[in-house]
């Protein structure tokens, strides 16, 4: 147990040093929510009633999608990986290590904008704070592990951000925290059903845990855990 812990000490204060996390766990998250928050504020006055829950699912997002798969695919893809097999490791260590390494950090973020936008843009504080940070917690999770299966799946460095952006694009613009999901055509808004950022947004938004938004959050990690259970074996052949 003391080993782990240091493990993950140790995967907090390298992703602290890394840009790859650094960037789009904190500094565009909180970019993004000093520009737009502004803009959403001043053109949609009734946005301040849901800015938290909306920049705290694009930060989310963003960490998540585009910030864990560069950490997973330098382990498993180089000799990280060589490292652990010949050392009888399991294969699982540095997926466990990365994902509570960027957990802490996009926690954190979420933390900052909880308190930062009524400070700076008068928005509306979610009325049951713990609902709130409860909610967060598991879209966090549930975002790091698609952000896992894209880490494990893609090889390549080169092309992570390629895939990474292929699947943050449509959770954004399809999540209802630009505008409103009901404007979607059927087919699209059924498609972003298929992203945990939909259904997080439904959940801070709600600030309640409903049976289907949280039954569908909880469809999409398992369906993660499988397929990266899946990719860890094939990488250990």
């Amino acid at each position: 147990m003391g080993a782990f812990l240091y493990g993950l000490f140790l995967q907090w204060k390298l992703d602290i040093r890394s840009k790859t996390l650094l960037i789009p766990c904190y500094i565009v998250p909180l970019l993004f929510f000093l520009m737009m928050g502004g803009i959403f504020a001043s053109v949609m006055p009734q946005a301040q009633d849901s800015l938290v829950q909306s920049m705290t699912v694009f930060g989310v997002t963003m960490g998540s999608l585009i910030g864990l798969p560069p950490s997973l695919v330098e382990i498993y893809g180089g000799n990280i990986k060589r490292v652990y097999i010949a050392n009888g490791i399991p294969m699982s260590l540095g997926v466990v290590l990365t994902n509570l390494s960027a957990f802490i950090h996009l926690f954190a973020m979420s933390v900052l904008l909880f308190f930062a936008a009524p400070l700076i843009f008068s928005a509306q504080m979610p009325g049951a704070p713990a609902a709130h940070f409860a909610g967060v917690a598991v879209l966090i999770a549930v975002s790091l592990g698609v952000a896992s299966v894209i880490g494990l799946a893609i090889k390549d460095q080169a092309k992570t951000p390629v895939f990474s952006i292929l699947v943050f694009l449509p959770s954004i613009l399809l999540s209802g925290i630009m505008f409103p999901s009901e404007l979607l055509p059927k087919a699209l808004a059924a498609l972003g059903k298929m992203f945990p950022a939909t259904w997080g947004y439904v959940l801070l938004k709600e600030n309640a845990f409903r049976r289907e938004t949280v039954f569908s959050l909880l469809v999409i990690l398992a369906v993660a855990v499988f397929l990266c259970a899946a990719l860890l074996r094939r990488g250990r052949e």
